[in-house]
This record gives C-alpha cells, structure tokens and sequence, in this order.
C-alpha cells in the first residue's frame, strides 16, 4: 500500500475531482471550543459549486444535538447538507439489545443516544451488556480507572456496545480520553467490542446513501472523497472502503506533523507508514 500523499494546496485544487464529501467534524472544522473559520468556509464553498458535504462524526450522540451544537460553535448551516453520527449508527445496535439491562457508561450529556429505545439500565452486576459513550467525566478519568471493573465484565463475558470509537480528541488545547480509548482496554482484557462509528462500515453507509440522495443520482465511489484528521478512525475507515481521503494534518496528530514551517512531510509519511495506512492528499489545515 502506498502510504505516501499528494500535498494539497488547498480544497479548490482537487475539488472538481469529486461529487461529494465526507468531512469529519471534530479537528477538522472545530475543536470543541471553537469553529475554525476557514475550514467551514472551504465546505460552504464546496457545497455551493460543486456537491453535497456530508459531515459524518464519531459523536455518541444522535444527530440532533450535534446540529445545535455545530451551531453555537458558530458552523454555518452552508457548510454541510447532511450529518451522520455514531450515534445514529449505535441506536440501531441499541434496538436490537433492547430492553437489556446495560451497564452505562458516560456523561449524562450523552443521554439523547438512548431516547425512545425503551432500554432498562442497571449496575455491573446485574446487565447483559454494557454500553458505553465516554468516560463519565472526560476531563479527569483515564482508561486505567475502569480497568477493574472491566476485568469483571470480561470474565461474565459481557459485550461493550461503543457508540464513539475516536480514541482522543482535541478540546481547545487538550487531548480528551473517548469512548474509543474505554473499547480499546477492554478488549485487551480479552473482552468482545462491537462500534458502528468510523472506521466500521455501519456509519459509511448510512453517510454514502444520504450523499447519494443528496446529489440526486448514483454516486461513483472514486469521486468520494473523505475528509479527516484520525488516523485510526478517518483514515482507516476510508482505506477500508476504498475511497480517497485528505489527511487534515493538524488536528490530533499536529503536534507530529505541523510546525513552524507548516507541514512536516516526512512525519506525515512515518505516521502513515506505521499504521499501514494511506491517504490520497494531505493537507495541514482545511482551506479552499
């Protein structure tokens, strides 16, 4: 596999080579404080010359308050056409479990994920499954504080149903333990994992068949392009389908591959070695 990318200047370079995009969210157009101006104005500028913008997010919540979300963080509505998230993949998976008991894990922010599904929850000691959106509190607990409780979990053989794969993210200036990071140590415990998010296909399509309604006709998966900062998430989910992607540099691996002098090429290319994976362009941060 090539590992090695294209530069890209800008959007506008490579933008008349696709019909539509799938844009990650988190990194790439805000980081959880703030929107990043021109990202979202490369979006809107795509989305009004060339195709639909489909933004499509390992969030754990439904798409709902996602919007309002986007939407106080000051994202304009011209720069996306749909939004999927994880969420939306994981409440299928959810139905399907219904009515448990789980054993939730995660902020009570994160509760929207389970409106209407008529789920009972319960104690460790009591659930069939456990589900889990993120650490209760994201800005002080580490994987290793669950790390006891999961040793029971897996010795009653219980499913962790994850609605948010990211490992991390950035908010404002810091990197933030998700529910990817809480998956990702209990099934080194030998415990079974099941996610709907990126990299997993439930989320593509879902993401690809709202792309195609949006542009009204069938849509060829070589004029896809994903766009994204992860790469465990992003980019592996985007190899796995076989579609293009830009690599947005500087998100949760800027401080590897973004200095003073802008991209670091070769740190880019070692990143992307490492983990087996490719990216199609790369870019330090989104603009048209």
């Amino acid at each position: 596999m090539t590992t090695a990318p294209k530069l890209a200047a800008g959007l506008s370079a490579i933008a008349a080579d696709y019909d539509a995009l799938l844009c990650d969210v988190w990194g790439v157009i805000h980081n959880g404080r703030e929107s990043f101006p021109e990202a979202c104005g490369a979006l809107a500028r795509y989305r009004a010359e060339r195709g639909p913008v489909i933004l499509i997010s390992n969030s754990p919540r439904p798409h709902g308050p996602v919007v309002a979300q986007l939407d106080a963080l000051g994202v304009p509505r011209e720069a996306w056409s749909e939004l999927v998230t994880s969420g939306d993949a994981t409440r299928l998976l959810l139905a399907a479990r219904a009515p448990g008991p789980a054993w939730k894990i995660g902020p009570d922010r994160d509760d929207a994920l389970y409106a209407g599904l008529d789920i009972e929850f319960s104690d460790l000691d009591q659930a069939r499954f456990i589900s889990v959106t993120g650490p209760y509190d994201d800005e002080n607990d580490e994987p290793a504080d669950y790390r006891d409780r999961f040793v029971t979990a897996v010795e009653r053989d219980l499913e962790l149903l994850c609605a948010n794969p990211d490992i991390v993210v950035q908010r404002g200036s810091k990197l933030i333990y998700c529910g990817g990071a809480l998956a990702q140590l209990y099934e080194s415990l030998g415990g079974r994992v099941t996610m709907a998010g990126k990299p997993f296909p439930a989320i593509y399509e879902l993401s690809l068949a709202k792309a195609e309604r949006a542009l009204g006709r069938p849509l060829d998966g070589k004029r896809v392009l994903c766009i994204g900062d992860g790469l465990p998430t992003d980019i592996r989910g985007a190899n796995a389908r076989g579609l293009d992607v830009l690599f947005v540099a500087n998100g949760i691996h800027g401080g590897e591959t973004v200095g003073p002098d802008g991209l670091n090429v070769p740190a880019v290319e070692d990143l992307l070695r490492q983990d087996g994976l490719a990216a199609t362009y790369a870019i330090a941060d989104l603009v048209w």
